[in-house]
């Protein structure tokens, strides 16, 4: 299939149009601004990841696991140094992003020169051809109108007259024809020049985008990578082994206190030795008192069958 090319599809029948050079101008601004969007995109990515590589940096030096002991501690310790480390992997790529954006500022401001010059040449070479027009149509019509008049009224002057019109006449139609010679070279070498700037354009933000998706695919491999050795530090990480490393550490003994008897207050009461009075050291009763033959007689407590006095 035949390619197409700037310099064969933007012609116009009309001498003086510039209908086609105005659509590829209007075309490569366009283009320019696509550069500036993509570009302020890209910073705007960098910043992002410079925030997030900032804030992850504080939160790996935040405290995890002070207490833990032996292999958990260990992989937490592991744990926190990726975590770290991925925080500079995103930091490098924020730096890699403003590079790559600055790439593509030059690359804009170089590609806007050379328009400029390009563009400044081309136009003069239009005025150029305009000029040659218009001094070829002015001589035309002094030509036919006011030279043939005088042709009439004057026959040999104006002969000469009109010999000389026609001279500078075919001199202006040969000049409009050698300016649009140029013109058209011109032309052509504008239409190639502006293409050329497109396709290194278009060939320049496909790559700029391709190697930007490639940083991203490369961060998170090296995330993978960091992240990678803390799974290979839980691996290691062994249970029992952080069980027995605290007991052998904090143990304070392996037997337990002996149980507690139940003791009832009641039992206890109970079976209590009853105490006797000491009996060594005392006198006997007193003997009982004389008695009187007319005097009564009393039983005591003790005597059976007691229930009153007896006379």
């Amino acid at each position: 299939m035949r390619e197409l090319h700037f310099k064969d599809n933007f012609w116009n029948t009309e001498v003086i149009s510039t209908a086609g050079y105005d659509s590829i101008i209007q075309h490569l601004n366009d283009g320019k601004r696509t550069c500036k969007e993509i570009e302020d995109f890209m910073k705007a990515r960098a910043a992002i990841e410079e925030k997030y590589a900032k804030e992850l940096l504080g939160l790996s030096k935040k405290v995890c696991g002070h207490s833990e002991m032996n292999t958990l501690k260990r992989s937490l310790d592991v744990f926190k140094l990726q975590t770290e480390n991925v925080s500079l992997s995103h930091l490098h790529l924020a730096q890699t992003m403003r590079e790559e954006a600055k790439k593509l500022e030059d690359f804009r401001e170089k590609q806007k020169e050379a328009r400029k010059k390009a563009k400044k040449t081309y136009e003069q070479k239009c005025r150029d051809k305009e000029e040659a027009e218009q001094n070829m149509n002015r001589n035309a019509t002094t030509s036919s109108s006011k030279q043939q008049e005088k042709l009439y009224a004057k026959t040999q002057q104006a002969k000469q007259t009109a010999e000389e019109a026609d001279r500078i006449y075919s001199q202006n139609v040969s000049l409009l024809g050698k300016m649009r010679e140029e013109w058209l070279n011109e032309h052509v070498k504008a239409c190639e020049f502006f293409e050329k700037q497109e396709v290194e354009r278009i060939s320049t933000l496909r790559n700029v985008v391709w190697t930007h998706l490639n940083h991203l695919s490369q961060q998170c491999v090296s995330s993978d990578e960091l992240l990678e050795e803390v799974r290979k530090s839980l691996e290691q990480c062994n249970i029992q082994e952080d069980i027995e490393h605290f007991i052998n550490l904090r143990r304070t003994g392996d037997k337990p206190p002996a149980s507690v008897p139940y003791e009832n207050f009641y039992n206890n009461q109970r079976s209590a030795p009853t105490r006797s009075l000491p009996t060594a050291g005392r006198r006997a009763a007193a003997p009982p008192p004389p008695t009187a033959e007319n005097d009564p007689l009393y039983s005591t407590a003790a005597e059976p069958g007691y229930s009153l006095i007896r006379y």
